[in-house]
């Protein structure tokens, strides 16, 4: 035998042998309350990672099968929450402009509330939807979608958002089925005319695409441009009503206090309907008799920009507050959160915890105490519950962990007979050597 080959021999053994002395799983979050709608799963379970995926859900995996062990008992583990109403095309420098000022960087406003997708709500439109890909969405560790904006030119005020003639469906599909894998929407929003146009065109180019569109009605026109046509006649089922508590689009049925008869056919046409907090689309008189009535929202989302996570919105988990407040079961709202938004925006591989999917996790804890939640004109509602995220995964990594629970104590001794592990979280400029525990 020559040298090579003995060479080529003993490296093939000692990979084996690596591999054989490899834990079986990266990570278990031990003991938590798992709440995976999509799965039926609402039961305290081990969550085990590997190589960036979940490799398994189950009740007492072994601890000594993990790189790593953190004990989450008393909290949920749910899949990473998916916020699919956000303005986050920043950078431009545009004032005044959601293709600019008004929208945030997404990073610092997704994984400290559990949140690990997010959808950009029309920002962008055909025009410059590459510049926001470059600026921000091949940038972000947050894993950005984006809707088309059926303005070519987005969202940049009335001197475009009303103009008509900027509103193609085709060009928008033909963008959107150039981007299938980042273009999940289109948006009609902000439009004060009597026309039908911007919802006519969205519906072209989302037919084009087979995506759905999301409409932000104008609040103009009611008898041009009536809510009911709306919902039971232009736009199609899978398409998403958002702002859906607001009181400024007739939602509700004046006399009932519940839904509109145009949300009740809406729904049972198979339209989904959003929360979309933002700065001014959300009221307690509606949302508490609505959700009482069992109009309940298939997802939760922010509307997340500049002001409203200033004013009353704040952020995803603040609005998921709300609902629990307004008297939906948590079970309930954490699925608006994870399966229900991934369905809508035809993105199912996400939103849960099944094994092999990707390993984005949010681990909450359900505070008890007095909370006060208030709605678009500074009225309040008064909870005794208020989830806040400890820890988050994305794709297999933490990426926050806001008491440490992943951390050693600094006065705990090494172990020189431990092995050696390097920390998830990505923001670290190098890698992190931390003691496994085992």
């Amino acid at each position: 035998m020559n040298r090579s080959l003995r060479i080529a021999l003993a490296l093939a053994a000692c990979t084996q042998l690596a591999h054989a002395q490899l834990p079986a799983y990266d990570l278990i979050l031990q003991g938590g309350h798992v709440l995976d709608d999509k799965n039926h799963i609402d039961a305290v379970m081990d969550v085990a990672v590997k190589d960036g995926k979940i490799a398994q859900v189950a009740p007492h995996l072994k601890s000594s099968d993990a790189l790593k062990v953190i004990d989450v008992h008393g909290l949920y583990v749910t899949p990473g929450l998916i916020d699919i109403h956000v303005h986050v095309y920043n950078g431009t420098g545009e004032r005044n402009s959601y293709a600019g000022d008004l929208s945030v960087p997404p990073d610092g406003f997704t994984f400290r509330v559990g949140v690990t997708t997010v959808v950009d709500a029309g920002c962008s439109g055909w025009r410059n939807f590459e510049d926001f890909k470059q600026r921000i969405i091949d940038r972000s560790k947050t894993r950005v979608f984006a809707m088309l904006n059926i303005v070519g030119s987005g969202m940049r005020g009335d001197k475009y958002e009303q103009n008509t003639k900027d509103m193609d469906g085709e060009a928008t599909g033909a963008m959107a089925l150039k981007y299938p894998q980042t273009i999940v929407g289109i948006k009609t929003a902000h439009f004060a005319g009597p026309e039908w146009i911007p919802v006519e065109q969205a519906v072209i180019a989302g037919t084009k695409a087979n995506i759905p569109v999301m409409v932000d009605f104008g609040v103009d026109h009611p008898e041009s441009r009536p809510i009911y046509e709306l919902l039971t006649k232009k736009i199609r089922p899978g398409d998403i009503y958002t702002h859906m508590y607001s009181g400024l689009r007739h939602e509700q049925d004046p006399t009932t206090l519940g839904p509109s008869k145009a949300f009740i056919e809406g729904r049972k046409r198979g339209i989904f309907f959003d929360v979309g907090q933002g700065g001014g689309s959300f009221k307690w008189s509606l949302a508490v008799p609505m959700i009482k009535d069992g109009f309940i929202p298939d997802s939760i989302s922010t509307d997340l920009h500049i002001t409203s996570m200033n004013s009353a919105m704040k952020d995803e988990l603040n609005v998921a507050d709300k609902i629990i407040a307004a008297g939906v079961p948590v079970k309930d709202v954490i699925a608006e959160m994870t399966s229900h938004p991934a369905h809508e925006i035809k993105h199912e591989e996400l939103g849960n915890l099944s094994v092999g999917s990707v390993g984005d996790i949010a681990v909450l804890r359900l505070e008890e105490g007095k909370f006060g939640f208030t709605d678009m004109i500074n009225t309040r509602l008064d909870g005794t519950h208020k989830l806040v995220a400890e820890i988050t995964l994305k794709d297999g990594k933490i990426v926050y962990d806001l008491n440490g629970m992943e951390a050693q104590p600094w006065t705990a001794k090494p172990d020189p007979n431990a092995k050696e592990a390097y920390h998830w979280t990505t923001f670290a400029s190098a890698p992190h050597v931390v003691t496994e525990l085992h």
